[in-house]
């Protein structure tokens, strides 16, 4: 009887965990909005990491050393831009976003225009790692235009 009560305990208490698991399973519009704020958080550090590069060309202090390493971080967190957005189609839910509906139905140019912007950062990166000031800005141009290839076709224009 007691491995009976032991065994039917261990049942229920199992059992237990998984309604309460499944009650607590996201809902899809739930995924939807984890899903873009995922997305939206790489798009930050994107952002965080060029934003200091351009303020070298509009004036700031000229850094060499953190040039390089920002464009190296773009172009690691570059490859994430695909992934992310083939995670989920959220085009159907309520969600904040400025990616226009057509990006789902592009993704193999996303991943294109994703890894130009890979090989734009490191090609920044690796002129920035030569220290040489006119040349790095230079490069700005190139590297800013890949960002900007996927805006252009892909994002909502918010200005």
């Amino acid at each position: 009887m007691k491995k009976f009560l032991l065994a039917l305990a261990a049942f229920v208490a199992t059992s237990m965990l998984f309604v309460a698991s499944a009650q607590d399973a996201p809902t899809p519009e739930q995924q939807a909005a984890a899903a873009t704020t995922d997305r939206q958080a790489v798009f930050k550090l994107l952002r965080f990491n060029i934003g200091a590069i351009i303020a070298m060309t509009q004036g700031a202090p000229f850094d060499a050393e953190l040039a390089e390493r920002n464009g190296r971080r773009i172009a690691a967190l570059a490859p994430m831009i695909p992934d992310l957005l083939g995670a989920m189609d959220t085009r159907d839910y309520d969600v904040e976003t400025e990616a226009l509906d057509l990006i789902w139905d592009n993704l193999d140019d996303i991943d294109v225009k994703a890894q130009a912007l890979v090989s734009a950062a490191n090609e920044f990166a690796d002129v920035a790692a030569d220290g040489d000031m006119p040349a790095t800005l230079g490069a700005v141009r190139t590297l800013g235009g890949a960002c900007g290839n996927c805006h252009e076709t892909y994002r909502e224009d918010t200005e």
